[in-house]
């Protein structure tokens, strides 16, 4: 079973057409993604010039019965506690809300979808990295 976590930065590569990512998420049996991800979506649609479309885009993403939305629970928290103890013990920070989405993706057991390199200092998680890529083409659809 093909299960991916998408962070925000895929979502938005997603959104911006870029060919691999789509791919893969049309390959999928269950697409992840969880609050923190959601809120930081919202965030940078509120502040932007297409919030309407933005928010209508995420709600119909949303919808789709691949898609899953899952809970920040007590596991979670345990979770984020192991790889934020890990790196900081590495001396390796990343940002809070990315500490959240790796502990989302450890317990779900899925594979990261991101662009954002950082997550690659996250021991405990396994993630595939697409690069910011210029020119992604058309907006696409599930």
């Amino acid at each position: 079973m093909k299960k991916f976590f998408l962070d925000t930065s895929a979502y938005s590569l997603f959104k911006r057409g870029n060919a691999a990512l789509i791919e893969k998420i049309k390959g999928a049996d269950e697409v992840y993604l969880n609050a923190i991800v959601i809120g930081e979506l919202l965030a940078g649609f509120d502040g932007g010039k297409f919030r309407e479309v933005n928010r209508r885009e995420l709600r119909e993403f949303l919808e789709y019965p691949m898609v899953v939305v899952t809970p920040i629970t007590e596991e979670t928290s345990e979770k984020y506690s192991l790889i934020y103890n890990d790196l900081k013990n590495q001396g390796t920070p990343i940002p809070t809300n990315d500490l959240w989405i790796a502990a989302s993706v450890m317990e779900t057991g899925t594979c990261l979808m991101t662009a954002d390199q950082h997550f690659q200092k996250v021991r405990q998680i396994q993630m595939d990295f697409t690069p910011h890529l210029p020119g992604q083409g058309a907006r696409p659809s599930v």
